[in-house]
This record gives C-alpha cells, sequence and structure tokens, in this order.
C-alpha cells in the first residue's frame, strides 16, 4: 500500500492551508475581523473606498495577530510535550536505581555521591 502525500488548498501558491497548523483559522478569524471593520467604518462614515482599506487593515491585523498567537502556543505545546517525554524516559530508566530521585534511602544504604 503506496501513501500519497495529500496536497490541500494553496493560497496564492504559497500557503498550503491544510497541512500548515494554524492557516485555516488565522484566515477565517481575519475574514471575520475585515467584515466587522470594513462595515462598522462604512455605517459611521459612508465612505466605501476608505472602508474597503479599513476592512483590509483590519484584515491584515486580525490575521496576523491570530496567526502569531496560535503559532506561540503550540510552540509552548510542543516544548512541554518534549519536557514530559524526556521525564518519562529517565523516569523508565532511572526506577529502581541509586539514582532514582523519588527512592528514599534505607537507613543502611549510604546515599550516592554527589
Amino acid at each position: 500500500m503506496s501513501e500519497e502525500k495529500k496536497e490541500g488548498f494553496k493560497l496564492l501558491g504559497l500557503l498550503d492551508i491544510e497541512n500548515t497548523p494554524c492557516a485555516r483559522e488565522s484566515l477565517l478569524y481575519g475574514s471575520a475581523g475585515y467584515m466587522v471593520t470594513g462595515l462598522l467604518h462604512f455605517l459611521f462614515t459612508s465612505r466605501v473606498r476608505r472602508s474597503f482599506d479599513v476592512g483590509m487593515a483590519g484584515f491584515l491585523l486580525t490575521s496576523l495577530g491570530s496567526w502569531s498567537y496560535c503559532r506561540y502556543n503550540n510552540a509552548q505545546l510542543r516544548f512541554r510535550n518534549r519536557v514530559v517525554k524526556e521525564g518519562m524516559r529517565n523516569k523508565a530508566i532511572y526506577e529502581g536505581t541509586s539514582l532514582d530521585p523519588h527512592r528514599i534511602p534505607k537507613p543502611t544504604e549510604q546515599p550516592p555521591p554527589s
């Protein structure tokens, strides 16, 4: 059975939306930001062209903000997972030995040299 690499939807031929973490959500939040800022600016000023420009600024700010927030949280999660994985590996290696930090030494045993 051969696995074929699935190609997702590419935005402007550059950004693969389906396989890039946080890309889909940030574009959806950006489009909502575009609609809200553009519509509100139009309702207050009745200037169509300026409202489009404000909407695009809202899209860019919202997309970049949600993208960076999501990527930062993903990096923190990967770091925490790496630390937990390393701790589990060390626990499995050192469990029951004199190097085990959770082991309580018996009164007749001498603690390991530091």
